[in-house]
C-alpha cells in the first residue's frame, strides 16, 4: 500500500480528518468547511502514530539525508518533531509564533547554529501563512531550510503559491484528493460527493459546491 493511501486511511479511522458536506464546519474566517481536521488525535492512537512518525522519518531520510535539525511549529509540529527526531537520530527544537516578552525572549526554541541545515515539521498545510513564519523566522536566524514535512496538505492554491514565493517546498504523507478518494472508497462518504469536495478545495471562497447536492 502507498504512504499516502496507508495515512489517509488513519486519518479517517481515527477521525483525524473526517468529511461533512451535509453540515458543513464554520471556519473562524466565516468560510463553510466539509471537511474538518485535527492531526493531534494521531497522537493519542499509538498505531496511527507510529504509521505517521516512521513515514516522516522515511520523507526525511529520502529527500533531506542532509538534515542536521528538526524545528516543529508551535504547537502541532512539537510533538511530530520531537518523535521524529528520536526514530532519525536528530536534535529538534520548535519556533514560537512570537518571541517570549520574558526570560531570554527566545522564538526559537533548542539549540541552533547559523548555517546548520533544518527540517520543518508541521501537521498540516493549508493557507501556508503560519508555517511559512516559522520558515522566515529560522532564516532570519542564519538556518539553511531545506523544506517542509507535514502530515496532510489540502493543496490549497493559495498555500502552493505562497510556498512557491517563498521558494520553499513541502512534502506532505498525504493530502486532501487521497483523502477524499479513500473516503468515497470506504463508505466515509458518497462517490458523489467526491467533485463537491474537491470544488471546495480549489477555491474555499465560492460555496456553490453546497448547491451541488444529489
Amino acid at each position: 500500500m502507498e504512504l499516502k493511501t496507508l495515512i489517509a486511511k488513519d486519518l479517517l479511522s481515527i477521525k483525524a480528518v473526517f468529511f461533512r458536506p451535509e453540515e458543513p464546519f464554520t471556519w473562524a474566517s466565516g468560510i463553510k468547511s466539509p471537511v474538518y481536521c485535527d492531526n493531534r488525535l494521531t497522537l493519542t492512537a499509538p498505531d496511527v502514530r507510529a504509521d505517521v512518525e516512521n513515514g516522516l522519518a522515511q520523507l526525511i531520510r529520502e529527500k533531506y539525508p542532509q538534515a542536521e535539525v528538526l524545528m516543529g511549529t508551535s504547537t502541532a509540529g512539537i510533538a511530530h518533531a520531537a518523535i521524529t527526531g528520536h526514530i532519525l537520530g536528530l536534535p529538534m527544537g520548535y519556533v514560537r509564533s512570537g518571541a517570549k516578552d520574558h526570560g531570554r525572549k527566545n522564538q526559537i526554541e533548542g539549540a541552533l547554529e547559523p548555517g546548520q541545515k533544518v527540517v520543518v515539521v508541521e501537521d498540516l498545510i493549508s493557507t501556508g501563512g503560519s508555517v511559512l513564519e516559522v520558515v522566515e523566522a529560522l532564516r532570519q536566524a542564519g538556518a539553511e531550510v531545506l523544506g517542509i514535512v507535514s502530515i496532510f496538505t489540502y493543496g490549497m492554491k493559495k498555500g502552493l503559491e505562497r510556498l512557491a514565493a517563498a521558494q520553499v517546498e513541502n512534502t506532505s504523507l498525504t493530502d486532501f484528493d487521497e483523502i477524499a478518494r479513500v473516503a468515497a472508497q470506504e463508505g466515509y462518504i458518497r462517490p458523489e460527493d467526491v467533485a463537491r469536495l474537491i470544488a471546495f478545495r480549489n477555491d474555499p471562497a465560492d460555496e456553490s459546491w453546497m448547491e451541488a447536492r444529489v
